[in-house]
């Protein structure tokens, strides 16, 4: 992700995490430790093949821990962030802090470009016979 077109100010950020659905993920189980499948669906709007793979990559990263079994005679599948996963959230947040707080003082000291009105055109209609000259 680094090169030399790359700033420095995102070159901290985490692939595993910063994905928008890994990092929604990661934001509900800091919240709560541990939620269900079910809830994390609903939270996060992904469909179920989605979520199961974005939960497959940060079970991988070490960032979370996946417990399945049974609720009655339901299958139930439980997330619990890792205490792996809340440094790396944390983390990320405050990378993210530090760039919108480097972009604020950028665009702060920079001028606010105004555009400039565009003429308005005319709606009078033009017959086009009068455009036409004899050659």
């Amino acid at each position: 992700m680094s090169d030399e077109t790359t700033p420095k100010s995102v070159i901290s950020l985490s692939d595993a995490v910063h994905q928008r659905s890994r990092l929604a993920i990661l934001a509900v189980l800091y919240e709560l430790s541990k939620a269900d499948f079910r809830l994390l669906h609903q939270t996060t709007g992904l469909s179920d093949g989605n979520l199961g793979r974005h939960i497959q990559v940060l079970e991988g990263a070490g960032l979370v821990t996946v417990k399945k079994g049974y609720s009655g005679r339901k299958p139930q599948t439980i997330v619990e962030i890792s205490p792996e996963g809340i440094r790396a959230l944390e983390a990320e947040v405050a990378v993210l802090k530090n760039l919108v707080s480097e972009l604020s003082k950028k665009t702060a000291s920079k001028p606010v470009k105004v555009k400039k009105k565009t003429k308005e055109r005319s709606t009078q209609t033009i017959d086009p016979a009068t455009l036409l000259h004899p050659l």
